[in-house]
């Protein structure tokens, strides 16, 4: 079971308390990072920790990143046009199961879900901003930004990320390599654009733009 002490919320306090009370007494679903989601046309997930990888695959074989479902967000396939939707975790989740009838008789549960569904469109068009960039280290640039507007803690130095990732959980998301993110990020520490703690996670100074 959840306790609300381990909630992972960044929202106003009564959407905090409103989150609180829907995920009390309810079973969660928790997958390691890399697992890949099973989703059902009747269901809204929620993610209670962690981040999930939403994407899709090209006629080529190809995957491409929709975006990413942090504390917090809905995700599912009554929320997609997009087919294949899929997703993965992109670090160990744990996760609430809702259904379509839950949501459509509680209006309190969909005002929620809307709220953080506002949250996610706003974020898929950073996503859609990301791609765009044809050098792979405008994309990583960008998706630290990201992360560092949904995940981010306040710290001495700059923004903390809250969760650590691994060099092949970025290149998963961006595209690439996990060579070239080691790269990549040991020239951006080099720069002065980023930190990383004792701890491992990577903090974010406020000097750090997007190329």
């Amino acid at each position: 079971m959840l306790q609300t002490s381990t909630l992972e919320v960044n929202s106003k306090p009564e959407l905090r308390q409103l989150l609180e009370e829907l995920y009390r007494g309810r079973t969660l679903h928790p997958y390691k990072s890399g697992q890949a989601i099973r989703m059902s046309p009747d269901e809204i997930w929620v993610v209670c920790r962690g981040v999930v990888q939403l994407g899709t695959l090209y006629d080529s074989g190809d995957e491409a990143l929709l975006g990413l479902a942090c504390p917090s967000m809905p995700f599912g396939l009554p929320l997609s046009v997009i087919r294949p939707y899929q997703a993965a975790a992109l670090t160990d989740v744990d996760l609430m199961r809702l259904t379509l009838t839950e949501v459509e008789q509680s209006p309190v549960l969909a005002q929620g879900i809307f709220r953080h569904l506002t949250r996610r469109l706003q974020q898929t068009e950073a996503v859609l901003a990301m791609v765009g960039y044809r050098r792979v280290e405008d994309r990583l640039r960008h998706l630290l930004l990201l992360l560092k507007e949904e995940i981010g803690q306040p710290s001495a130095a700059g923004t903390r990320l809250s969760i650590r990732l691994t060099h092949q959980q970025l290149a998963n998301a961006i595209g690439t390599t996990r060579v070239t993110v080691t790269r990549l990020l040991s020239q951006l520490q080099e720069e002065g654009w980023l930190m990383v703690d004792p701890a491992r996670h990577i903090v974010i100074p406020p000097h750090a733009k997007a190329a």
